[in-house]
């Protein structure tokens, strides 16, 4: 059962919004997600938090001027998702540009596991230049025995990262992590690119105190924030005002032709307009490419990609990722269609988590298949692959209302000896699990999540916006909406109306191609991924785009979904 409820709003704040030149619709969905002064929405960096703030950041700012002034080697541990290649992109050029040594490593997928781990800090003592210094991104808060190992070394590390830490803080030089429990840093929802930037930041701020630099001849951060636009975005976190501001900011400078010679080459790739860049290429469009890298090879393209400064191997860097990438997509369709053949054999209604294996399951997938599974029947939903050691690794996505992290927790204490390892967060978790305590996991999990929520949360409901009068939708409302920054946390409008259906064709044999009436008004629609008939008349919830096609240019209504 699908159900629509429209968000509540205080008036008052619409009233002050449309006040300030925002139409009653922009106005509306704004109240109705905490916005009660234009303020803000400011996109200004005189609005960004100081990175003074964020604590750790300049603990590592003075550990990072000592590597400067002994011209020590920084390596940098990078995560293998668009997150953690951003961050490294941006660590890497940021140090640079302030005159620091620095080279990177990150971690295999299948090989190394994920993060900072003592065989890791071996791998980067064997090659030719043995650092002095380890550096994480968006990594490492788990690191407790990589970091102990590294000081018997004679390594110091600084963590940088965002996700939420474990039982034991890593003894680590310092830790920059806005999530640590003891952190008053207003935006928890910074992304480990944004935690990079931070300190970047800082020790600039270091630098021009000391007097090597001063606001006159200060490296340009600024031409970095692209790298942080993108990997906030792809990294799916909340897009409070801090990291709306940064995405913002990140989008004009692509817009204005300023993005680095990799991001230009996968805009080119992917066939997207830099001049009307949004944030829907970076979640949909870039991040994918450079995530197919890290889930089907190694991050290396995607870094070198992102710090490729000839245009023509940034384009070779593009293609291979584009390459990666379409073989991605296929390997997803081939694991869906195998996951969806095995859910017809269980009774969902009675499931309150889905757990799912397949021998011929790729590790660097099952996160995009237990997402696809989600979205299908609105339950937790984890998929497991076999892995190198005999191990099963797997990636699960959750639903609003359970906390994944926190249910695999309670699952872990109650069978010590399933799981090798998990983390994450509310909505999202990964985890190595002993294969022979698969069928004993998933009963646990189902039992731990149906003890601890209310089934009404198994309901999928569509919060909208309110419906529009047909004369509301056209072009201006699209362009309006479209000047927002909106994203995870802070949703793009969705209108809910009840339309007639003139007219309904399956298009591919797998999406619903639309006429539809509203008012006497009718409107071109899409409903991708449905391919069952809709009713004469339906409430749908939308969002309306603009389709170009032969030079035309329409408005058209995106369905999300049919209220049943």
């Amino acid at each position: 059962m699908t159900q629509f409820l429209t968000r509540e709003f205080d008036p008052r704040d619409a009233e002050t919004l449309m006040e300030n030149g925002y139409p009653a619709p922009i106005a509306r969905a704004l109240a109705a997600r905490g916005i009660t002064d234009p303020e803000e929405l400011s996109r200004e960096w005189r609005s960004l938090l100081p990175p003074a703030r964020l604590e750790g950041t300049r603990t590592a700012a003075e550990r990072l001027a000592v590597a400067r002034e002994r011209n020590e080697l920084v390596t940098i541990v990078a995560d293998y998702d668009c997150d953690g290649a951003t961050a490294c992109a941006i660590g890497l050029r940021g140090l640079a540009l302030m005159g620091i040594r620095a080279n990177y490593f990150v971690p295999n997928r299948v090989e190394n596991g994920y993060g900072l781990t003592p065989e890791v800090v071996d791998l980067i003592c064997q090659r030719d230049a043995k650092p002095d210094l380890i550096l994480t991104v968006d990594n490492g808060v788990s690191s407790a025995a990589a970091v102990d190992y590294a000081k018997t070394l004679g390594l110091d590390v600084i963590v940088t990262d965002h996700h939420l830490p474990g039982q034991v803080l890593p003894e680590a030089f310092c830790i920059v992590n806005p999530n640590l429990v003891d952190s008053t840093f207003p935006s928890k929802a910074l992304a480990g690119c944004g935690v990079m930037y931070y300190v970047l930041l800082s020790l600039r701020a270091l630098l021009r105190e000391r007097g090597i630099y001063t606001p006159d001849n200060q490296p340009r951060l600024d031409k970095l924030v692209d790298l942080v636009a993108l990997g906030t975005v792809a990294d799916v976190v909340k897009l409070d005002k801090n990291n709306r501001i940064l995405v913002a900011q990140g989008l004009k400078r692509i817009r204005a032709g300023f993005a680095q010679p990799g991001l230009k080459a996968l805009f080119a790739v992917a066939g997207k307009d830099m001049q009307n860049a949004c944030v829907r290429d970076f979640g949909f469009a870039i991040g994918p490419r450079i995530n197919a890298a890290g889930r089907l090879d190694t991050m290396e393209n995607g870094i070198e990609c992102l710090l490729a400064e000839d245009p023509v191997q940034a384009l070779d860097y593009a293609r291979s990722l584009n390459t990666f990438n379409a073989a991605r997509q296929e390997l997803e369709v081939e694991m869906q269609q195998a996951a969806e053949t095995a859910l017809e054999a269980v009774d969902i209604d009675r499931k309150a988590a889905l757990t799912l294996y397949n021998d011929c399951f790729n590790e660097g997938v099952v996160g995009l298949v237990a997402s696809r599974i989600k979205e299908k029947t609105n339950r937790p939903t984890i998929v497991f692959a076999p892995s190198d050691g005999g191990m099963l690794k797997g990636s699960g996505r959750s639903i609003p209302g359970i906390h994944l992290r926190d249910a695999l927790d309670l699952v872990n204490k109650r069978l010590p000896n399933a799981i090798v390892r998990f983390g994450g967060h509310a909505m999202a978790a990964g985890l190595t699990l002993r294969p022979e305590a698969l069928d004993a996991f998933g009963a646990m999990l189902d039992s731990v999540i149906l003890e601890s929520v209310d089934k009404r949360v198994f309901e999928r409901v569509i919060l909208t916006d309110g419906g529009l009068a047909p004369d509301e939708i056209n072009e201006r409302l699209v362009h309006q909406i479209d000047e927002q920054i909106w994203g995870q946390g802070f949703d793009a409008p969705i209108f809910s109306n009840e339309f007639s259906v003139m007219k309904q064709t399956l298009v591919k044999n797998a999406h619903l191609k639309l006429i539809l009436d509203l008012g006497g008004q009718r409107f071109d629609a899409i409903f991708f991924r449905r391919t069952e008939a809709l009713p004469g008349t339906v409430r749908l919830a939308y969002r309306p785009n603009i389709n170009e096609f032969m030079g035309r240019r329409t408005v058209q209504l995106v369905i999300e979904a049919a209220e049943d």
